[in-house]
Parts: structure tokens; sequence; C-alpha cells
């Protein structure tokens, strides 16, 4: 039994010296070491050994155990060196070599007005807030003074999630969280994507992207509302931009107005970018609602304030002269990389 273990430990070493894959390594380890194996079954005869020889040939067999498994670790270890070695010598890179230039983006034309935007605002003051996207119905619509039965619903299309949370109509319901969380003076403008159910065409998406301005203390008028408004569109669209405000009505500003720009290519004769017109209309805006303010725990008759709320898609299509507002969405590069 003794010559046997001292043939196995010979054999183990020969033939672990010539294998030259981890697999061939494994499978002598399993064929000498394992528990089918070699070893394994010279071990089971140690009962027929007399008292005084089995712990000289338990200490033998634990000795070339020993030793199998060492060497199938060692000769495991230089063949992984070996093989990094190859890998190493095989992948060499010559960092000499001028490297790929990947193309690099830039700014979508969207941000890029989008920051100049704010940028203009910031510049007169103005804080920028932003809110939830999932808006409940009274932030989105009741506090800004359109009751559930009111007829403005109607036409904001809205996408209702439950009877009480709708993805928000406009950015307005940013201005009822401030001024319910922030005692006047308060000067904010709250940019975000929207959404209304209309039907995808040349100037309708049913997301879409909106800038509110607010500002609330004592004694603003229309007047400042006025100033705020037309140093901005200077700002925007050049000193020479004339400014022209036309009545009209939304349930949360009173008095309320539409404010145009004159045509940029025909100065006010009319045009096909105009539709003949001579006017564009860039934004709505008016003096915050006296229930507006009283919903959101401010005095009416202490304080005053005004609103706006613009478009960043129908800025941006009249900045580049884009006549469709898919163009926005579509990602392809070709139009992308022309801003």
């Amino acid at each position: 039994m003794k010559s046997k273990l001292e043939e196995i430990r010979a054999r183990a070493q020969e033939e672990l010296s010539k294998a030259n894959a981890v697999e061939a390594i494994e499978e002598l380890r399993v064929k000498y070491a394992g528990k089918k194996g070699e070893l394994t079954a010279i071990l089971k005869q140690m009962g027929k050994l007399s008292p005084e020889e089995r712990p000289v040939i338990g200490q033998l067999a634990n000795e070339v155990r020993g030793f199998i498994e060492n060497a199938v670790d060692t000769k495991k270890k230089e063949l992984a060196k070996l093989m990094l070695e190859k890998q190493l010598e095989e992948e060499k890179i010559d960092v000499t070599l001028p490297s790929d230039i990947s193309p690099l983006g830039h700014k979508h034309p969207l941000s890029v007005v989008l920051d100049e935007i704010k940028e203009i605002f910031v510049g007169m003051g103005f804080e920028i807030v932003e809110g939830p996207e999932v808006e409940y119905d009274y932030y989105n619509f009741e506090a800004l003074n359109i009751p559930k039965d009111h007829p403005a619903r109607d036409t904001q299309d809205t996408f209702y999630i439950t009877d009480n949370i709708v993805l928000r109509t406009q950015t307005s319901p940013v201005q009822v969280r401030v001024m319910e969380k922030k005692k006047p003076p308060i000067r904010i403008i709250s940019p975000g994507r929207v959404f209304r159910s209309d039907a995808v065409d040349a100037t309708h998406s049913p997301l879409f992207h909106q800038i509110e301005g607010l500002v609330v203390d004592k004694d603003i008028t229309f007047a400042d509302l006025k100033g705020t408004l037309e140093t901005f569109i200077k700002r925007l669209y050049g000193d020479d931009s004339v400014v022209r405000f036309r009545p009209h009505h939304f349930p949360f500003t009173e008095p309320s107005a539409e404010v145009d720009v004159q045509c940029f290519s025909c100065k006010g004769k009319g045009c096909r970018v105009c539709k003949n017109e001579g006017w564009i209309e860039i934004l709505g805006c008016g003096m915050v609602h006296p229930k507006v303010l009283a919903n959101c725990g401010i005095d009416p008759e202490e304080y005053s304030g005004f609103a706006l709320g613009l478009g960043l898609e129908r800025v941006a299509m009249r900045r580049y002269g884009v006549d469709d507002m898919r163009l926005f969405y579509e990602n392809d590069t070709r139009f992308l990389s022309q801003f």
C-alpha cells in the first residue's frame, strides 16, 4: 500500500507537469484526489491493515493528498500567469497611435432657448422653481379659480389619472405651491413639461413645455407687468422689437392680456409668417386674480401681483424659423445638427 501511494504521487507529478490547460489540471485532480479517485480507493482498504500500520499509511496518504493539491494549485497559477503574459503580448496597445475622435453632442435647440430665457429672468431678479408633473386637481385647477364646473376645463383637454390627480396642463400649479409656502415678496419663473390631450400635428403635441412667471408684492401694478415683459421681449428678440397688449380673459388673472410682437419678417405689413396679420402672439399674462391670492393665504387687500406664461416650443419655432414642432422631438440628427 505504501508503494502504491508513492506510485500515485509520482504519476500525478509527471502528468501535472505535462498538463497545459486548466481543464486538464482539474481532471487530474479529480482522477487522483477526488471522491472517487485513486487515492480514495486506496484509503478504503486501510481497514485491512494492522493497528500499527494504519497511522503510518494514514500519514503518508495525507502527505500525498497535500502534495497533489499543492501541485494542482501551483500548476494553475503558473498556467494563469502564462495565459496573462500571452494575452498581454497579443493585445499590445500602441499609445502613440492617434485616437478615433467621437462626434461631440451639443444642446438641443429647446434647451438653448430655455437657458436664454432663464438667464434673462434671473438677470431681472427672478428665482427658478420646479414642481411635480403629476398634480392634484386642486393645484392644477381649483386653486387657480377654475372650479369643477368651469368651462375652461374643457379647453385644457386634461389627462386624468384619477378624479383628483392629473398630468398638469400648465406650470401654474407651481406658482400656487410657492405662494402657499412663501410669503411675499415673490418673484419666480417655473419652466417644465405640461400635458394635454391634443392630436399631434405641426403646431400641437400632447407634451410640450411652458414657462410661467409670477411676481407678488405690495403695490404691484399692470405697469410693472408691462415693463417686465417689454424688457424680456427686447432681450429675447432685439431692441427694435415692438410689443402690443390685447385684452383677453384667463380665470386666474384679472385683468388679462395677450402679448404680440410685431412680425420680424414684414415689420407689421403682413406676410406668410404672421398670416398677414403683422403681429405674432407669444404669451398670455395678467394681474393675479384676488381669489387666487386668497386661496394661497395671501391678503389681496395688502398684496397684488402679476403672472405670465409662454410656450417654449412657440418661442423656439419663431427664433429658428421652424414651421413644424414635431421636428424638435424626432431626434433626427440632420435637423438637430443645424443648431
